[in-house]
């Protein structure tokens, strides 16, 4: 389920309450002792150690330190020739849906080209699909990355294209660190 607005294009997140840029890093996460932090309970949508068997996951950080922004759950879908996005969600001390000064600007983007990345990665030249948590969602991605409503597993499903996904990746500008964690 993918539930986060892209609420700016930024090339860094944008810290609300000082306007200041600050850069990022993506970071892989393999513990699910780390992931369990993530859950249900506190805010991310699913518990994440749940996810971590049957998917790669992802964290937004901001740069050298282990402060997660936004998770992504993906991984390599054969069938479809692209990748699938399982879970994607922004911290809620980002998310509007339960905070009404949100933290930083830019996340909903960034793990959208992490999305791309990883389809490249996996050979699919940036073509990834999955299911938006509502239809107020679903149009919103199809307004911001050109998606494309597909409805064929779920009533949300929908695709960003691999020229909608390199746009997108021409965006932002983040590293992937080799650490995992």
């Amino acid at each position: 389920m993918i539930n986060v607005e892209i609420d700016e294009y930024t090339p860094c997140l944008k810290q609300m309450k000082t306007g200041q840029l600050v850069q990022t890093e993506v970071v892989r996460i393999r513990r699910k002792s780390f992931l369990r932090a993530y859950n249900l309970k506190n805010g991310w949508y699913v518990n994440w150690a749940d996810l971590a068997d049957e998917n790669e996951i992802y964290a937004l950080v901001i740069e050298g330190s282990v402060d997660v922004q936004g998770l992504i759950a993906i991984r390599k879908d054969e069938a479809a020739l692209s990748a699938f996005v399982t879970w994607m969600v922004s911290s809620p001390f980002n998310n509007k849906q339960l905070t009404d000064s949100v933290e930083y600007s830019g996340v909903g983007g960034h793990l959208f080209a992490v999305a791309a990345k990883k389809s490249i990665d996996f050979g699919f030249d940036g073509y990834f699909h999955g299911f938006a948590a509502n239809e107020k969602l679903l149009n919103h991605y199809i307004e911001k990355l050109g998606a494309t409503p597909l409805r064929l597993l779920h009533p949300y499903h929908f695709a960003v294209d691999c020229e909608s996904a390199r746009r997108l990746m021409e965006v932002y500008d983040y590293e992937y660190t080799d650490e995992e964690l």
